[in-house]
């Protein structure tokens, strides 16, 4: 059944965006214009409640605390307002990192949620964000699965395996065949679902390169990481030759550091008893997030972690596929 009552939450990006001095920066005041350009459509659309998250913001300064004013915000349009459909606008630099993080932050959640934006403001010559907004409030008019999807150039995404791929054209985003399958979990438990409370969480990234050291990875350990999400090579694999960085992991993860691996290859997978160097990584501590892309691992980690879950209940449910991020 589609939505009839949206929530169209606004928090910035280049869809509202307006000239400055210093260039295009984000701009308050985007209801009135998508008013105006509503009237100028043939089609009706659903009845729709505008919020705005304030400041708005250039996605690029992205963080998550503006994660959890998000769902704060969707809780409140559902729960108060009566609203059956959300509809989100996002800057595009990170709106892969955001469509995931919700997928994770939002399970559970009985109405679907769909993340969009442009890749030319509103306005501009030639844009593409009207036939974004309006085809994202179209497809929930029509009816969409609970759940956080992405709605960008006419195709409507999963919102935890996108990514973007390009800067340069309206097809920015797609879902790569990541494959590998995980188990399904049977049912979200209620210390993961959406009316979960969550916390900021100490998160970080990291490549494995050629020439990589030790000292590299204790320094960014020793600065109070709770989880880190290594990228690793192939099917998962790293220095497996160097014992002091294996070490230093076998240690973070002794005193309660999650670590979790993915592929480096866009269309890459992590399977650790492939090759040897891959069973190592394992044998410290590193667990796999099979398929899953750089964006649904941190966003899985962060809702995870953030929810004030042990590091065997994280390593449990990481594992588990719980919204499709694991099961392409």
């Amino acid at each position: 059944m589609g939505c009839s009552n949206l929530l169209v939450l606004y928090t910035g990006g280049t869809i509202g965006m307006q000239m400055s001095a210093t260039g295009l920066a984000p701009a308050s005041g985007f209801d009135e214009r998508l008013r105006r350009q509503q009237a100028l459509e043939s089609q009706p659309l659903p009845q729709w409640t505008f919020r705005e998250l304030l400041p708005p913001i250039d996605s690029a300064n992205m963080n998550q605390h503006n994660w959890l004013a998000m769902v704060a915000a969707i809780r409140a349009g559902i729960e108060q307002d009566g609203c059956d459909g959300v509809l989100l606008l996002h800057g595009t630099d990170t709106l892969a990192y955001s469509a995931a993080a919700l997928s994770f932050l939002l399970l559970g959640l009985p109405v679907p949620v769909i993340l969009s934006g442009s890749m030319l403001p509103a306005g501009a010559e030639g844009s593409d964000a009207w036939g974004n907004l309006f085809g994202a409030m179209r497809a929930l008019q029509a009816g969409v699965t609970p759940g956080v999807h992405l709605y960008f150039n006419g195709e409507l995404l999963h919102g935890a395996r996108v990514s973007k791929l390009r800067s340069d054209a309206f097809d920015a985003f797609h879902v790569l065949p990541r494959q590998r399958q995980s188990a399904r979990a049977e049912s979200i438990p209620a210390n993961i679902d959406y009316r979960q409370p969550r916390q900021p969480v100490n998160l970080a990234v990291l490549p494995f390169y050629p020439g990589i050291q030790a000292n590299h990875v204790r320094a960014l350990l020793d600065s109070g990481v709770q989880g880190l999400l290594l990228e690793c090579y192939g099917s998962g694999t790293g220095p497996s030759d160097n014992a002091e960085l294996l070490d230093v992991l076998k240690a973070a993860h002794a005193r309660g550091v999650v670590l979790a691996a993915i592929s480096q290859c866009p269309h890459g997978h992590v399977e650790f008893g492939v090759y040897a160097a891959g069973s190592q990584l394992a044998s410290a501590g590193l667990i796999s997030a099979g398929g899953m892309t750089r964006e649904a691992a941190l966003g899985k980690l962060f809702a995870l972690l953030g929810a004030g879950l042990s590091q065997a209940e994280v390593e449990h449910w990481f594992a588990l596929d719980v919204c499709g991020e694991r099961a392409y």
